[in-house]
């Protein structure tokens, strides 16, 4: 997996968390004292962004990050895919 598409998933994932918190760009923003327009490349996933922006937007909404290793789906798996 790149790196751009961990960014991006990781980016996808807060604005999820955001969402289903009712919060806006603008209200996160606020929260984080960045702007809304710092929200946005964070939930874009943007390679640009320091880290630590995405720490602050993962700590403010009450979520943390868990890395979990890549797997290679089984052959049971992939028989269902063919069937």
């Amino acid at each position: 997996m790149s790196h751009e598409l961990i960014a991006e998933r990781l980016g996808r994932s807060i604005a999820l968390m955001r969402k289903r918190r009712g919060l806006s760009k603008v209200e996160l923003a606020r929260t984080l004292g960045i702007t809304r327009q710092k929200v946005a490349e964070i939930e874009k996933g943007q390679l640009t962004v320091a880290m630590s922006y995405y720490c602050l937007a993962l700590s403010a909404l009450g979520c943390e990050l868990e890395v979990v290793p890549k797997r290679l789906p089984t052959l049971e798996e992939l028989q269902d895919v063919f069937a």
